[in-house]
């Protein structure tokens, strides 16, 4: 056999190796990170249901509303004002972006 070739074999044979290694690194990593993928599964899945459930959602609201009104309306009042800030600070950034002169020459 050629060395040339027989170089190549050796090499490939030490890539392999140490990808399989690697491949097992990369497992024990990942078997780490299971809990906490398993959490994260289980919230989107309780978001996918709310989704299909608004009217959870909806009860849950006004029973807070009712046994708490100043609280509730607190809450929307600040939400109300982030929802303001949120959408003139868009507009303002928009103005800005089409108002800007072009940067490039």
């Amino acid at each position: 056999m050629n060395d040339r070739l027989l170089e190549l074999a050796l090499k490939k044979q030490r890539l392999q190796l140490r990808s399989e290694a690697l491949r097992g690194q990369w497992r024990a990593h990942a078997n780490e990170l299971t809990p906490i993928l398993a959490v994260t599964d289980r919230i989107h899945a309780g978001y996918g249901w709310l989704r299909n459930h608004p009217e959870v959602v909806v009860s849950a609201g006004l029973a807070i509303a009712v046994a708490r009104p100043k609280l509730t309306w607190r809450w929307l009042m600040r939400g109300t004002t982030v929802w303001q800030f949120w959408r003139n600070g868009r507009r303002w950034l928009m103005l800005l972006r089409t108002t800007s002169p072009d940067k490039r020459t």
